[in-house]
């Protein structure tokens, strides 16, 4: 075989240089990632524009580390803390998180792609400690369980946020208690419960009596209103007036004025 042209190895070298070139400038961002690039002669870490998906071009001296942006997920389980009087508390909770895009750049910066172990992590263990210690078990286990949520986000997030990470969501999945103290507790409230209850009847029967004692008193009053008020002329007057009706009545009858105190007897034909 014949060794090829001198003049065809310059153009070899070139292509190859060419190709080594393209692949080295060419980036493809996937969908739900953002890029941070790096530039070797101008400056470092470009915190200003954050390359969005798609095909970039870039010098290939420089390089590009690719971000995961969308919303993940971190489940931290088994928690251990101390409640207000000093006993052990297990709490799990989740944590919805993702980076802040507009500063990736800081973030690639100041604290890498690990941000996960050096930033959340830590934030949403300091602040779940801080946050149980002000609360009993009691609290804990039923009363205060969404406002010790929320107070686990807004410190978790007060933590994370200037550090270029963007928290959308922190939730309590579940808080066990030593099994002497739920069961105390659940004691506890079965007895309150309870308690509610039969306050709930008794205050029930009160009032009953009280409207009977109410109905009571009223029909007493109107008995002794009318009877106040049926004096003999007033019933002699009513006398009179069923006299005059009875007359124009087409029933047969007999009407006899003079009765007792006054008043009519009446005889029908039966």
């Amino acid at each position: 075989m014949k060794n090829p042209p001198k003049f065809l190895i310059p153009v070899f070298v070139v292509l190859i240089v060419f190709l080594i070139f393209l692949a080295k400038s060419a980036v493809t961002i996937d969908y739900g990632e953002a890029g941070v690039l790096f530039k070797t002669f101008d400056g470092g870490v470009d915190t200003e524009n954050t390359l969005d998906e798609g095909f970039h071009f870039i010098a290939p001296w420089n390089n590009v580390t690719v971000y995961n942006v969308k919303q993940q997920e971190l489940f931290e389980r088994s928690m251990i803390v101390l409640s207000s009087n000093g006993l052990a508390i297990t709490l799990d909770a989740s944590v919805l998180y993702q980076p802040n895009i507009k500063k990736l750049g800081f973030l690639h910066k100041t604290r890498g792609r690990n941000y996960l172990q050096d930033v959340i992590i830590p934030a949403i263990r300091s602040a779940t400690r801080s946050v149980v210690g002000r609360y009993t078990p009691e609290q804990l286990y039923s009363t205060k369980r969404d406002a010790i949520q929320e107070e686990i986000y807004e410190e978790t997030k007060n933590i994370v946020e200037p550090q270029y990470v963007q928290l959308n969501a922190v939730l309590v999945r579940d808080v066990t208690l030593p099994t002497a103290i739920k069961d105390a507790i659940e004691r506890k409230l079965r007895q309150e419960q309870e308690s509610l209850e039969y306050e709930f009847r008794l205050t029930k029967a009160t009032k009953e009596a009280q409207k009977q004692i109410i109905e009571a008193q009223g029909k007493a009053d109107a008995n002794r209103i009318l009877s106040a008020s049926l004096t003999d002329k007033i019933l002699r007057d009513k006398g009179i007036d069923a006299t005059l009706k009875l007359a124009t009545s087409p029933n047969t009858k007999v009407v006899i004025v003079g009765g007792k105190d006054g008043l009519p007897l009446i005889l029908g034909n039966n």
